[in-house]
Formats: C-alpha cells, structure tokens, sequence
C-alpha cells in the first residue's frame, strides 16, 4: 500500500458519508400560484401568508390567504397551532415577499409531518394575474 492510497482511503469515506447523511432540513415541496389558488378553491390547501402583519398592510395579501406571521412560527406558535388544528388534513401552502421565509417555514412543516409547499412570494402570485385583497 503506498502513501497516496493510504490518504485517500479515509477521504473517499468521509465523501461517501457525508452525501449520505441527512442535511437536517425536509425539502419542502414547490407549488407555482395557479396551482395554490386551484388547490385552495378545491378545498385541498390552505394558502398563508408568513410576512409579518405590517408587510401584509402596505402591500395586500394573496384573496384566500390567512396572514400568520413567520415571527409566530419562530417563536410560541400560538396562531399556528389553532390553525394547523382547524386545517389538519389539508396541505399547507405559504408565501412571503420574495420566497425566502415562506421556503423557511415549509420545509420546518414538512420536517414535522406536515404536508406543506413554498408558493414562493407575492409578487409571483400577482405575476400570475391572480388576486390580492387589502388588509387591515
């Protein structure tokens, strides 16, 4: 056995190791807007919106969607819970501003159990000629 394959023995396992261990987060599920909305209007999904209420405010959110904010989700998850209770069986779809935190919180919800899609962020959903309501 030379020097080189005596070093590169416990390289290749290392390697080979750490393609297989899990990276920690479930990959969550993509939906594009019009499927969310046809899964929403089919009584399937539930659509959220995880930016906080203030960007909710400025902006509208998506017609059909319930604002819970990702603040809740990262912290006591009080209007979580009651909402995941009243809405078990149905696949959880979310959205934010760009697409970041709602990919945050689906794959979180998919890590539990939980059936869960990144719709991506607002500005896809109206890119898509769907519609926003004002919030209050």
């Amino acid at each position: 056995m030379n020097l080189r394959s005596t070093l590169l023995r416990p390289l290749t396992f290392l390697v080979a190791l750490a393609f297989a261990l899990p990276l920690g987060a479930a990959e969550a599920k993509v939906v594009s807007p019009k499927d969310a909305a046809a899964l929403v209007a089919s009584g399937k999904a539930v659509l959220v919106d995880v930016r906080e209420t203030e960007e909710c405010a400025a902006s509208g959110v998506a017609q059909p969607a319930k604002v819970l904010p990702k603040s809740d989700f990262d912290g006591d998850q009080k209007q979580w819970q009651t909402f995941l209770a009243a809405n078990k069986g149905k696949q959880v779809l979310v959205y934010c501003a760009s697409g970041r935190r709602s990919k945050a919180v689906a794959e979180a919800l998919t890590a539990k159990g939980i059936d869960a899609a990144n719709v991506g962020g607002l500005k896809d959903w109206a890119a898509a000629g769907l519609p926003v309501r004002k919030v209050e």
